[in-house]
């Protein structure tokens, strides 16, 4: 009995690091999947010029390497960026669905609220503010 207690006891061990193993190598894969998706995105989004669906959610954009995504207003066309993760939104909201709920912030100092137009999902801000 005690021989087979050992043995179980140096089989959790092995299998959990192999748990372990497993599942950084999943969560790896995960990102690039999600980086592929990002990528394929914007690529269609520059192909077709208007907003794709389906898109990557915002956990995708922001696993994949991707949180910023770059606006242009449909009325001024200023661009921003606007940070993915710390928008007031589900994290598994589609990137396509906040075209309409994003807003040009120089265009509301002047009472008008167009829409934003989406761009594309890129890695770096170009802009110090963000707009939300």
């Amino acid at each position: 009995m005690a021989k087979e207690l050992g043995h179980a006891r140096a089989m959790t061990t092995i299998l959990a690091a192999q748990a372990a193993e497993a599942r950084t190598k999943g969560e790896a894969l995960i990102r690039t999947a999600d980086r592929l998706l990002c990528e394929s995105w914007n690529e269609r989004m520059w192909a077709d010029g208007e907003p794709i669906d389906p898109s990557p959610t915002i956990d995708q954009a922001v696993n994949g390497g991707y949180p910023w995504l770059e606006i242009e207003c449909s009325r001024c066309r200023t661009k921003r960026d606007v940070d993915l993760a710390s928008l007031r939104h589900p994290s598994t909201t589609f990137v396509h669905d906040l075209a309409s709920r994003l807003r040009c912030s120089k265009c509301a100092k002047a009472n008008r609220r167009p829409p934003a137009t989406l761009l594309q999902l890129v890695q770096r801000p170009r802009q110090a503010a963000p707009e939300t």
